[in-house]
């Protein structure tokens, strides 16, 4: 016996190892793209983000619960055995006459001790249930239409968030790239500065207020490089991923089309409360369904043998059952008021969600609206100040104007650069909102396409 146990604990230690190995396997299946684009990245998150993956399990328990309910409409099949012994009168007694043993000599007080081992076999199957079977497959079918409904809700989430930060680590590293011409800019300059102060040009001051500038420009840089550190992070975790390298294919254009029509009405989020109340309304209907009767049918064959009197017997049954409650103590009108008062609130908050839904459009199209002027504005403004620097670190080479001159100069490039970049973000990321808050997916037909190319 400990032979056996211990060979079963390594069995297990086994098969325990070979699944963990099948696991790191599958793990390190994973094509993870050394340069990632914004269709990749959505297509990867749909598939491999935690929410996603919750999402279409709930939609697999949802289909387990349509089959469980249409499990009602099939006859239930039952096979059973057992064995006994007795010295019971009344017992003893029906083992005999199961066994066809009866005779005229056997004391009833006293049949004496039998045994019998029979095989039943019964089935079982209700015929009228007041309606409430066909109304709870009638509840699952919408709660599986709901999951599908808010797995899409959550797809459509998934991929706007990743779309979004996509755009920003973009943005940021535009950013970092505006902060270290700032500060190459400064820094030659403070050169000339120095050499000007050394030929008694100029001032202190102004050579010590350019060095302050740099130290700025530097703490700028500085925390342009942690903001978009932190952001490729929280891009690997939407993605699944604990860690990586984020590289960005910019040049894949992230661009999409705006919608056609701007209506928050296919919203999945609206599609999964009709379900939802399309589910409550079949509660009802169960709950009204205890004040029907029920009709089941059933039928069995059992067989009995037995080794103490040596005899064997068949026999079969079959009939009907009506059952009706007549008063259960007002338990079926409360269940009733309880499903109709579910009800009549899940209908409340289809009201109040599709407010909300609407005041999210008119939000994103005022969002889209600002982005784009801000854009035209941002592109004009960083010409401008381009320009303008230029001009103004030729001028102070030649010592016609102060520091101060030159360092708001730089200050009002960097500044336009940075809000071009922020503008382009926030232009395409309205366009990514304009989707979502419309009912749309970012990038239509990205998964097939996405698996179609890793073939």
């Amino acid at each position: 016996m400990k032979k056996y146990f211990l060979s079963s604990i390594v069995i297990l230690v086994f098969l325990i190892g070979s699944s963990s190995g099948k696991a790191e396997e599958t793990t390190s299946k994973i094509h993870i793209p050394k340069v990632w684009t914004a269709k990749e990245a959505v297509a990867f998150a749909l598939q491999n983000n935690p929410d996603s993956i919750i999402a279409i399990k709930r939609m697999a328990s949802a289909r387990a619960m349509v089959i469980g309910s249409e499990s009602r409409f099939y006859p239930e099949i039952n096979l059973s055995s057992e064995y006994s012994q007795t010295d019971n009168p009344m017992y003893s007694f029906g083992n005999i006459l199961n066994q066809g043993q009866f005779n005229n000599s056997i004391n009833f007080n006293d049949p004496g001790r039998t045994d019998n081992l029979d095989f039943k076999i019964q089935a079982r199957y209700r015929f009228y249930n007041g309606g409430r079977d066909q109304a709870a497959v009638n509840a699952a079918k919408a709660g599986e239409k709901g999951s599908v409904a808010n797995l899409t809700a959550v797809r459509h989430q998934l991929g706007f968030e990743v779309v979004r930060l996509f755009l920003m680590i973009d943005e940021q590293t535009e950013t970092v790239t505006a902060r270290k011409s700032t500060l190459k800019a400064i820094q030659a300059s403070v050169k000339v500065a120095e050499a000007r102060y050394n030929e008694g040009t100029l001032l202190k001051a102004d050579l010590l207020s350019l060095e302050a500038q740099e130290a700025v420009s530097s703490e700028d840089l500085i925390q342009a490089r942690h903001n978009l550190e932190l952001s490729k992070r929280a891009f690997l975790n939407l993605l699944g991923l604990q860690s990586g390298k984020v590289v960005l294919d910019t040049k894949d254009t992230i661009n999409q089309a705006l919608p056609t029509v701007y209506d928050s009405s296919h919203r999945p989020e609206l599609q999964a409360l009709d379900n939802a109340i399309v589910a409550a309304k079949s509660q009802v209907r169960i709950a009204e369904g205890g004040h029907y009767p029920t009709l089941d049918g059933f039928a069995s064959y059992q067989v009995d043998n037995g080794t103490v009197l040596d005899g064997s017997g068949n026999s079969w049954m079959t009939g009907v059952q009506v059952n009706f409650t007549l008063f259960d103590g007002k338990r079926t009108t409360a269940g009733i008021e309880n499903a109709k008062a579910k009800l009549a609130e899940l209908k409340e908050k289809k009201i109040k969600i599709q407010l909300a839904l609407n005041f999210e459009l008119q939000k994103a199209l005022l969002e889209y609206k600002q982005s784009k002027e801000r854009l035209f504005v941002t592109n004009k403004m960083v010409t401008v100040a381009e320009e303008s620097a230029r001009l103004n670190r030729i001028r102070f080479q030649e010592g016609v104007i102060l520091s101060s001159e030159l360092i708001d100069a730089e200050k009002r490039l960097t500044d336009a650069r940075v809000r071009r970049s922020t503008a382009k973000m926030m232009y395409q990321t309205a366009i990514a909102n304009l989707r979502k808050t419309t009912g749309l997916s970012q990038f239509d037909h990205i998964i097939t396409e996405y698996q179609e190319n890793k073939r």
